[in-house]
C-alpha cells in the first residue's frame, strides 16, 4: 500500500532487506511469513512435473554385484512402472524397465522427485548425464542450442569463450557463438551487444562439444535450466534456459575418410603436432618461429606458420583487438591448425593470445602430446625497450587501445610444456630447444 509504505521507501526497502530473514520493524501492516520462510515452506508442484513425460536423468551406474546393473537418479517428471517401455536420450536405445529399487524394498511405480534405481531388461549402453524417458516421447537430442543467460560473473560472457554446462546430472563443454542481444531490464527490449557483463541478461547461441538430451525449459524446468562454470575457477559464472535447438546442426554429419591422419603422417614421415607459441608483443616469438620452421625444414619436415599478424590479413582481417575479437581470432587459428596437424604437419603458431581460456579451448582440440604451448616470457620493461614495430610507445600515448600488456591483461601459461627465457636465451638457441623438444616427443625423427 503506497499511502502506509511510500514509492520512494520501495528502493530503501529492498536495500536494507525488510522482510526478507526477520519480520520489519518499519511494516507493522504485514504479517505474513519473511520471505526465507515462505521459501523454506514453498511445496513444488508435484501434481505438475508428475503429469509430464518420464524424465529420469541417470546420476550414477549402480552395480553391488556382478548380477546387478542398476541406473541410479532422481526422476525428473512423470511416473516410472516395472514393465514401462523406455528409451535412453541421446542415444536413443530401447529397453524395458523390470525393477524400481530403493532402499525400502521394489517399487510397483514411482513417480517425481523420488530417488531409485531402475533394472532394465536389456544390458545396453548407458551412462552418467543420459536420461531415461517414456519411449513414445522422449527428449530432444541437439549440441547447438539458443538460449537466455543471466551473467553472474566480474568477467564478461564473450563470443568464442568456453565455459562447463552442467544440466542436471550432464556436465559438457559449452562454446559461446552469437550473442544475439542483451535485454533491458527496465523495457525488456533487445539491445544490440558483445558480450554480457555482471547481472546482465542475454540471448545467446550456444554449441556443446557433444549431443545432450534436453527439453524446452518452458516444457520442463529440470531439463531444460543450466548452469555455466567457469573453467578457471571452477566458480559459477551464469544461469540459463534452453529454448530450442538450432536444427542447422541436424544436416550436419562427420564424414569419415578412409586416408586418416595415420596414413598422412606415414606419408610425410614424420608424426604431426602445433607448437603454439605465447608470449609479450616483442617477445621474439615470430623470430623463434620463423628459425624453427627453417630448421624443420632443412630436416625435411612439412611444415605451416601460422603467424598472429599474418593471419589477420586474411583469414581474421575482420577481427579488432577487443576482449570478444582477440578471443575469435584464437579460436579461428586453432581450429585451422588442429586441420593442418589432422593433414600431418607440424604447425607453428606465433600469437600473444593473452587468455588461457582461450589457449585451454584451443588444447582440447588436439589429442594428447599434439599441442606444445610455449611460454615466450620477457619482463615487460625489456618487451617495451625493444619494441620493433613501435606499438608500446603508441600504447602509452593513448593512441592504441586494448594494448596487452598496457590496458590489456596478458595470463601467463601456469604449465606450458617449456618456457623460454628471452631475455637470457637468444632466438636460434631457443628454436634449437624447441627443436629438441620434437625430437624428444618424437614428432620428429633423429637424422
Amino acid at each position: 500500500d503506497d499511502d502506509v509504505f511510500p514509492v520512494e521507501k520501495h528502493a530503501e526497502a529492498g536495500v536494507h532487506g525488510e522482510n526478507v530473514t526477520t519480520l520489519s520493524e518499519r511494516m507493522p501492516w504485514y504479517a505474513g511469513p519473511t520471505l526465507i520462510q515462505l521459501l523454506e515452506t514453498a511445496q513444488l508442484d508435484s501434481a505438475r512435473i508428475r503429469g509430464l513425460p518420464l524424465r529420469f536423468p541417470v546420476q550414477w551406474i549402480n552395480r553391488p554385484s556382478a548380477d546387478f546393473r542398476g541406473l541410479a537418479g532422481t526422476l525428473a517428471a512423470g511416473t516410472v512402472r516395472a514393465g514401462d517401455r523406455v528409451r535412453v536420450m541421446p542415444s536413443g536405445l530401447t529397453s524395458t524397465v523390470t525393477r524400481i529399487v530403493t532402499r525400502s524394498g521394489d517399487l510397483e511405480a514411482a513417480s517425481a522427485p523420488a530417488s531409485v534405481t531402475l533394472l532394465l531388461a536389456d544390458d545396453i549402453d548407458v551412462a552418467r548425464g543420459e536420461v531415461v524417458c517414456a519411449e513414445d516421447a522422449p527428449a530432444e537430442a541437439a549440441s547447438q542450442f539458443q538460449a537466455t543467460v543471466v551473467w553472474m560473473d566480474t568477467q564478461p560472457l564473450l563470443r568464442g569463450r568456453s565455459y562447463l554446462l552442467r544440466i542436471g546430472s550432464t556436465v559438457a563443454t559449452a562454446t559461446v557463438m552469437p550473442i544475439r542481444h542483451r535485454i533491458d531490464i527496465h523495457t525488456l527490449t533487445p539491445v544490440a551487444a558483445e558480450r554480457l557483463e555482471l547481472n546482465e541478461i542475454g540471448e545467446v547461441e550456444l554449441e556443446l562439444d557433444r549431443v545432450i538430451a534436453f527439453d524446452p525449459y518452458v516444457a520442463n524446468r529440470e531439463t531444460g535450466g543450466f548452469i555455466l562454470i567457469d573453467r578457471v575457477t571452477n566458480l559459477t559464472a551464469g544461469a540459463g534456459m534452453l529454448h530450442f535447438a538450432l536444427r542447422r546442426s541436424d544436416n550436419l554429419r562427420w564424414q569419415d575418410l578412409e586416408v586418416d591422419k595415420a596414413a598422412r603422417r606415414r606419408l610425410n614421415g614424420h608424426g604431426s603436432a602445433v607448437v603454439w607459441l605465447t608470449g609479450l608483443s616483442g617477445a621474439g616469438k615470430s623470430t623463434i618461429a620463423n628459425l624453427l620452421e627453417k630448421r624443420l625444414y632443412a630436416r625435411g619436415v612439412r611444415t605451416y606458420l601460422l603467424d598472429g599478424d599474418n593471419v589477420r590479413h586474411g583469414l581474421n582481417k575482420d577481427l579488432g583487438f577487443t576482449a570478444q575479437d582477440r578471443v575469435e581470432n584464437i579460436r579461428r587459428v586453432a581450429e585451422v591448425a588442429r586441420l593442418m596437424v589432422d593433414a600431418g604437419v607440424v604447425v607453428i603458431a606465433a600469437l600473444i593470445s593473452p587468455f588461457r581460456a582461450e589457449r585451454r579451448m584451443a588444447r582440447e582440440l588436439f589429442a594428447g602430446g599434439e599441442f606444445i604451448e610455449v611460454f615466450v616470457d620477457i619482463p615487460l620493461q625489456l618487451a617495451e625497450q625493444r619494441d620493433p614495430k613501435g606499438l608500446y610507445a603508441k600504447a602509452r600515448r593513448g593512441e592504441l587501445k586494448n594494448f596487452t600488456g598496457i590496458d590489456s591483461a596478458y595470463e601467463a601459461p601456469e604449465h606450458p610444456e617449456l618456457t623460454l627465457d628471452t631475455s637470457r636465451v637468444a632466438a636460434a638457441a631457443a628454436a634449437d630447444q624447441l627443436v629438441q623438444h620434437l625430437l624428444q616427443m618424437g614428432v620428429i625423427a633423429r637424422q
